[in-house]
């Protein structure tokens, strides 16, 4: 299993949802063995083996031309009478040399087809045929040699396409000398090195679809990534895809064989009580939360407009967002420019604990994604008792009803459904209760159990 994230060391919802997927994996006799770019020591790794691509050490090999005595043209064979069998060793090998050939088109011929090989050896054969004589030959002698270990950094720095295609190259060898039955890669960063370890080992290959880049960016999606993501498709065995929201994205926007799509939904991790999570507010005002990245899909800018219209009914309401993202200096801004920025609190990103405490202090939970392909952050604070409020453009909506729902752009509507729960204790109950039950009978088990049986599908 490829992944570029894990729990802690986490971005989003992806790190999460594939520990999730791999300790639901490991409840139905899986083995996984996941490889990340780059560990740190503190993973979560109770329910899976995890292996740092920084700490294996690759395999190549190397090739020098040699010259070797061989027998000259008509000499005959040695016979052993007896048993009526030559004794002679015949190896046919794959070679440029065609019958008719001078011996000037026969080293022209052996230059282009080496043209990856050094200088000096290119040389070296294109002169073996009239510097030899006609003992000896000269062929190409092979042999391992173990490089340094690739150092990766993990995460999304500047270098990330380096990054990939570094890991790719680990992966590649490490998938030619591990014993396993599948390869299942999460999101574009670890499809190149799902081929490259497909096509090492000759097992079959999942990629799995958290998010494309047509949800992460739009009409500015990157045509390099949406590159590498339809290779992925056109190389995989299956695709799994966390919503039908998620695999309609992909049928439209994107070259992909229908029959090989399978849905399977995101889960959420066991976790403890809200209450015992609380944490004392310092102020009594309600607080209503956004938390994710502050970029284009996860439609920051509505939660603002929609605050600007709750706050002129209940002026004493706090808007927590929390995240980074390329939106974030914007987002300030726009606060400003609306006036609510004695209201909105701007946290930056927060991991590990942080999260769950400020899911703990929450009112309610607002996410108003532009396209998100599931919403697992919507799981966690269902979860914790937090009532939540809903994009209908997200695959979490399939599976939930115990949430209210909006579309993104429409402000008013979520502006009058924060008030509802704001105001009437009843409601905000209801769906706090309703909805803790309602995730907790989603579990990665029965996750895990339906990704086994696509494992054994196309490894029959």
């Amino acid at each position: 299993m490829l992944g570029w994230e894990f729990p802690p060391h986490i971005s989003g919802g992806l790190g999460t949802a594939c520990h999730g997927i791999a300790k639901g994996l490991t409840e139905n006799d899986v083995e996984v063995l996941f490889v990340v770019p780059k560990s740190f020591g503190d993973e979560h790794t109770e329910d899976v083996e995890l292996l740092s691509a920084s700490e294996v050490q690759v395999t190549k090999k190397r090739q020098r031309l040699v010259r070797k005595r061989v027998e000259p043209f008509g000499s005959a064979p040695s016979f052993d009478a007896s048993s009526k069998k030559s004794t002679l060793d015949w190896h046919e090998l794959d070679s440029p040399l065609r019958p008719y050939m001078t011996e000037y088109e026969y080293v022209e011929k052996l230059a282009r087809v080496r043209q990856s090989e050094e200088r000096s050896q290119r040389e070296q054969a294109a002169r073996a045929p009239w510097e030899t004589d006609s003992s000896t030959a000269v062929v190409v002698e092979e042999s391992l040699f173990s490089e340094p270990r690739v150092e990766l950094e993990g995460g999304y720095g500047p270098n990330l396409i380096a990054e990939v295609e570094r890991y790719a190259e680990v992966v590649r060898d490490l998938a030619a000398r591990e014993d396993c039955d599948v390869i299942h890669a999460h999101d574009w960063m670890t499809f190149p090195a799902g081929i490259a370890a497909a096509e090492a080992s000759g097992k079959p290959l999942v990629i799995h679809f958290h998010a494309s880049e047509f949800d992460r960016s739009g009409r500015d999606a990157n045509a390099g990534i949406r590159t590498v993501e339809q290779l992925g498709l056109d190389r995989a065995d299956r695709v799994v895809c966390v919503s039908e929201y998620n695999a309609d994205v992909l049928r439209e926007n994107y070259r992909v064989d229908d029959t090989k799509i399978t849905v399977v939904h995101n889960a959420i991790t066991s976790r403890e009580q809200k209450d015992l999570l609380r944490v004392e507010k310092s102020i009594d005002d309600p607080i209503v939360l956004f938390l994710g990245r502050i970029t284009y899909q996860k439609g920051p800018d509505y939660f603002l407009e929609a605050a600007a219209r709750v706050l002129k009914v209940l002026p004493d309401t706090r808007f927590v967002v929390s995240g980074s993202g390329d939106m974030w200096s914007r987002m300030v801004e726009r606060a400003a420019q609306l006036g609510i920025s004695a209201n909105t609190h701007f946290t930056g990103f927060l991991e590990g604990a942080d999260v769950e405490r400020i899911f703990a202090m929450a009112d309610l939970y607002v996410m108003p994604s532009v396209s998100e392909p599931f919403g697992i952050s919507t799981l966690e604070a269902m979860a914790l008792d937090v009532p939540t409020i809903i994009s209908r453009q997200s695959g979490v909506s399939e599976v939930l009803t115990n949430a209210l729902k909006v579309d993104f752009w429409d402000v008013e509507d979520l502006a009058n459904k924060i008030l509802a729960l704001l105001m009437y204790p009843a409601l905000t109950d209801e769906l706090a209760v309703s909805g803790r039950e309602e995730v907790e009978r989603m579990s990665w088990g029965e996750r895990g159990k339906s990704l086994r049986h696509i494992y054994e599908e196309i490894s029959s």
